[in-house]
């Protein structure tokens, strides 16, 4: 019997997505500035994709996908805190870029529990492809242990993270395994928020 054909999801761009699986390595920057971000490469330790965070931008709350030729993909901000601080979450938004590298089209939105009003929620993600539904992705485990993954709605993981046994003792390089068809760069997009909620490479 034939395989299934695997099910393109492009969020990003359809550029990012693979029909076969992809183990991407994710590698802090050296410690030289904090928030200086993280640098992505595939199986043949080509880079392909790299974050700036916040140290290299100089604005909290604020990082920027690049490919792995250093040209801009996403740009991703939260909602400013004064709004956020009687809502149950903290909204981070990730948006394309045009050809001046301005703010362009929205193409997902990733909830935040806040901590103080809603520590049983998961983390959600909404893209603009949904339909008569309040989110399309969520975060399954805890990412700080490198020991989660990102599911859909329905219950399929679409990219799990999590660190190689030899590797266990560095905090600074761990792998993705991202589900044949998935976007490659909406799941980096995803990992460069959840880095900087929990205060790693990309936050100041």
């Amino acid at each position: 019997m034939a395989a299934k054909p695997s099910v393109i999801k492009p969020i990003i761009s359809k550029t990012y997505c693979s029909s076969s699986q992809a183990v991407l390595a994710v590698r802090r920057r050296p410690h030289v500035i904090n928030g200086g971000g993280f640098v992505v490469t595939d199986c043949s330790q080509k880079v392909a994709f790299r974050v700036d965070g916040c140290g290299i931008l100089g604005t909290k709350d604020e990082m920027i996908l690049r490919d792995g030729d250093g040209d801009a993909l996403l740009l991703i901000r939260r909602k400013g805190a004064m709004v956020e601080a009687l809502s149950i979450y903290r909204k981070w938004k990730g948006y394309t870029l045009d050809y001046e590298g301005l703010q362009d089209q929205l193409v997902f939105c990733l909830k935040e529990p806040n901590s103080c009003l809603a520590r049983t929620h998961a983390i959600r993600i909404s893209t603009k492809a949904r339909q008569n539904k309040d989110w399309d992705f969520e975060i399954n485990g805890y990412f700080p242990d490198k020991d989660c993954s990102i599911v859909d709605s329905k219950g399929n993981t679409m990219a799990q993270i999590g660190v190689k046994k030899e590797l266990m003792a560095s905090k600074d390089l761990y792998h993705v395994v991202v589900t044949p068809g998935m976007d490659h760069a909406f799941v980096i997009g995803v990992i460069t928020i959840l880095d900087y909620i929990y205060g790693e490479s990309t936050r100041c």
